[in-house]
């Protein structure tokens, strides 16, 4: 299954490029979709419950809080349409790619996080997001697995931190 997954996001990453600007736009509405997925079916495959779960909850936190921002601030999209900012697109795959690379880790995620890239590319080379939409959307779908997605490697462990006015993660390793 690993090698299909990976495989499988290698061809989407090596032939994107070679689309004319339709296709590539098409590819990134694909991508969208199929990455969270692709975790999911991950999570599925190995029976992993609380991966699907977790997966779960910063998909849907991610989305809140990227359609509550493009309702809130209503920035005018490159070719005239509203709801720029932030990217739901680059949410979506990013929360994917994200998911994969805290739960499975970085054999599983780097492909991921390459597709999630071409995602949030083709949507400003299709001209409907600004490079800060995508940028937003990014850490949208990242942070919300920050928040929810736990490795399921026991030895590592990424938590976020506040105090003091100071924000950051924390990534501890156990020998």
């Amino acid at each position: 299954m690993k090698k299909t997954l990976l495989a499988a996001l290698a061809i989407f990453v090596a032939t994107v490029p070679a689309f004319s600007t339709d296709y590539f736009e098409k590819a990134g509405d694909i991508g969208q979709y199929a990455i969270p997925a692709a975790g999911l079916g991950v999570a599925l495959v190995k029976k992993d419950w609380k991966g699907c779960l977790q997966l779960t909850y910063a998909f849907a936190a991610a989305m809140a809080v990227t359609y509550g921002l493009k309702y809130t601030v209503r920035e005018t999209r490159p070719d005239g349409g509203d709801q720029s900012f932030p990217s739901g697109h680059t949410s979506a795959a990013c929360c994917g790619a994200a998911f994969i690379d805290m739960r499975y880790g970085h054999a599983w995620g780097l492909p991921a996080y390459a597709a999630a890239s071409l995602v949030g590319w083709s949507r400003i080379e299709s001209n409907q997001h600004y490079p800060l939409d995508v940028l937003a959307g990014a850490a949208i779908g990242i942070l919300s697995n920050v928040i929810f997605t736990r490795s399921k490697a026991s030895n590592v462990k990424i938590a976020p931190v506040a105090g003091n006015g100071s924000y950051g993660a924390i990534m501890i390793y156990k020998w």
